[in-house]
C-alpha cells in the first residue's frame, strides 16, 4: 500500500481491484495499470493526497483511494 511509502521510493502496482471502478478507469486513462512502475513524489500532511509519478506524469490520488491500491517496493 502507498501508506507505507516515503517520498522518493519506487514501487510496482500489483492489484487495482479494490478501488472503485471510476478510479480504475481514471488511472487506466492516465496509463497507470497493474504492472506499472510508480514513484511517490510527496505525501501531503493531515491525510491529504499522495503525489505519484508514472509514465513521466505526476498525479495526485486521494489517500483513501491510494491505500486500496496494492503496491510492492522495487
Amino acid at each position: 500500500m502507498f501508506s507505507s511509502f516515503k517520498p522518493g521510493e519506487r514501487g510496482k502496482i500489483v492489484d487495482l481491484s479494490h478501488v472503485s471502478h471510476l478510479v480504475q478507469r481514471r488511472l487506466l486513462d492516465l496509463g497507470i495499470t497493474e504492472g506499472s512502475e510508480v514513484c511517490v513524489k510527496c505525501v501531503m500532511p493531515f491525510g491529504g493526497p499522495i503525489m505519484i509519478e508514472s509514465c513521466g506524469q505526476c498525479i495526485g490520488i486521494r489517500r483513501k483511494e491510494a491505500v486500496q491500491i496494492e503496491v510492492v517496493k522495487v
